[in-house]
């Protein structure tokens, strides 16, 4: 069968996407691919960036997809590094993917040999170039400042190292109208659960799929949200209403290890399937944003704000190291906005 594999830039990330007529024996095959994912944007899918995935795609000449041998010993120490001081997996994958770019840049060149000049090179050659996101620049200079304070013997000053400007990107807020559709929109009780545990509580979606039954404590009224991001244990309010949604939840489905569980009894449910339960919620509702499970994240923190609770607080629900992380919602409230009166009205 026909197909195309490129390079691409999918959320900020390098993926390769892979182009093809549906076909179900292909689609069996890309499903098997570690970290194989759909995606409705691009009606394609995409696999990480990988030397062993661009072989296997036939995207570039091996010699031009790997770093030197020094370059590959040096990236299993820094993995080695990594999980020793125990970094999640997601994030050491990030890390050695965004390094593993950089050193490819520089795969004729020791690495000991390698200035600051050489970052800003990279940069306007590589990054600037390809039109990559600022957020995956980012991502670079964190691997590379991490990974050069592993290295005794270097001509770069990590101090020295500028990061890119980033964006002031307001969050993605719906009405408390829109979210009462969105949850509403399904009959399924387990779909229904999920949407409405993940807007009632404030929680990411890999928060929501790592729930076991244990951590719901019905007597005091909260879920306890274990190793959350940054291996941080954190607590949330259970509202009565949802209490009461779990209880008839818990009936029907009697879920074992994960309070929510895919086909495979025992099994975490699929982000994919999560996304798409939302996607099918925006399409029996006529909403036509671009609506991400985050996005109830948004709403939830932003209705609390609204409603007047305090902004400790907030960042104590959703987890935030840093106060000014939740100071953001303050710009997307409308609750001052609208009391204001605009001077047209005068006229």
């Amino acid at each position: 069968m026909n197909w195309e594999a490129k390079i691409i830039t999918h959320k900020g990330s390098k993926r390769i996407g892979v182009y093809f007529e549906k076909n179900a024996e292909f689609i069996a095959r890309i499903k098997k691919i570690d970290g194989a994912r759909w995606s409705q944007s691009l009606v394609a899918w995409h696999i990480p960036d990988t030397e062993e995935n661009r072989i296997r795609f036939k995207i570039i000449p091996r010699s031009h997809s790997i770093p030197s041998a020094e370059g590959i010993a040096q990236i299993e120490k820094f993995k080695q590094y990594l999980r020793s001081k125990r970094y999640s997996e997601s994030t050491i994958t990030t890390y050695i993917e965004a390094l593993k770019s950089f050193l490819v840049f520089y795969r004729e060149k020791p690495i000991t040999e390698i200035t600051n000049e050489d970052v800003i090179i990279y940069n306007n050659e590589y990054i600037l170039k390809n039109n990559l996101s600022a957020s995956y620049q980012n991502q670079i200079v964190n691997a590379i400042k991490l990974f050069f304070k592993t290295i005794r013997e270097t001509k770069i000053e990590i101090d020295k190292i500028h990061r890119p400007k980033r964006a002031k990107v307001l969050p993605n807020v719906l009405s408390k109208e829109e979210v009462k559709l969105i949850l509403n929109a399904h009959i399924n009780i387990k779909h229904k659960m999920m949407l409405s545990l993940i807007y009632s509580c404030g929680l990411r979606c890999g928060e929501l799929l790592a729930l076991k039954p244990v951590n719901i404590d019905s007597k005091r009224n909260i879920v306890l949200l274990k190793n959350a991001k940054g291996k941080k244990d954190r607590i949330t309010p259970l509202s009565p209403k949802i209490l009461e949604m779990l209880r008839e939840y818990y009936t029907v489905f009697k879920p074992t290890t994960f309070l929510f569980e895919g086909q495979t009894k025992g099994q975490q449910y699929d982000s994919r399937s999560l996304q798409l339960i939302l996607k099918q919620a925006l399409q029996k509702t006529g909403i036509t944003k671009p609506v991400t499970l985050h996005w109830l994240r948004h709403s939830y923190a932003t209705h609390l704000l609204e409603s007047g609770t305090d902004l400790r607080y907030i960042q104590d629900l959703l987890g935030h190291s840093s106060s000014k992380t939740t100071e953001i919602y303050t710009h997307v409230s409308t609750k001052s906005i609208q009391q204001i009166k605009s001077p047209f009205d005068n006229l």
